[in-house]
């Protein structure tokens, strides 16, 4: 398993899909996973400390596992199959030491990791398959990606939902 950290979120300039950029801990390793456009609301807007009205669906989702005792561990990018990518919410329950695995689309995990501050984490068959961008290796590209990041605001995504 390979420690992400969320490097950002935006827009694929050729079709305008919102991304959300991982990054690995030193920086040379970068991990595009296109996501819906109101996974990335709920991530974009947690980032800039937004509070709805009400609670949003990833919220209520952590208010339910902390009813029961559990808390999120951890969410890990687990799997990709013809560029879908696939991810699991790992719970710890309060006093025991078994944790408890959900299956989820990676921009719901992200959401949820973002809320509680859980580490994201990859598998190494996910970064072997997956079209990462080395900065290393591929130094334009990753200017590219950290332009398309460093130019996203949160009202990029306000059409895209309700706050009543």
């Amino acid at each position: 398993m390979i420690e992400m950290h969320l490097g950002g979120l935006g827009f694929d300039p050729k079709n305008m899909s919102p991304i959300v950029l991982l990054r690995d801990t030193e920086e040379r390793n970068f991990l595009p996973i296109w996501i819906g456009m109101f996974e990335a609301a709920a991530i974009a807007m947690e980032l800039q400390d937004f509070k709805p009205p009400r609670p949003m669906t990833h919220d209520l989702l952590i208010k339910f596992c902390e009813g029961f005792g559990a808390s999120v561990d951890r969410v890990v990018i687990n799997e990709i199959n013809d560029n879908t990518f696939f991810a699991v919410i790992d719970l710890k329950q309060k006093g025991s030491d078994e944790k408890i695995r959900i299956d989820s689309r990676p921009s719901d995990a992200i959401a949820v990791a973002v809320r509680t501050n859980a580490p994201i984490f990859v598998s190494e068959s996910v970064m072997m398959k997956a079209k990462m961008v080395n900065a290393e290796k591929d130094e334009k590209e990753t200017k590219k990606f950290n332009s398309f990041i460093d130019n996203i605001k949160p009202e990029d995504f306000s059409s895209y939902f309700d706050s009543r």
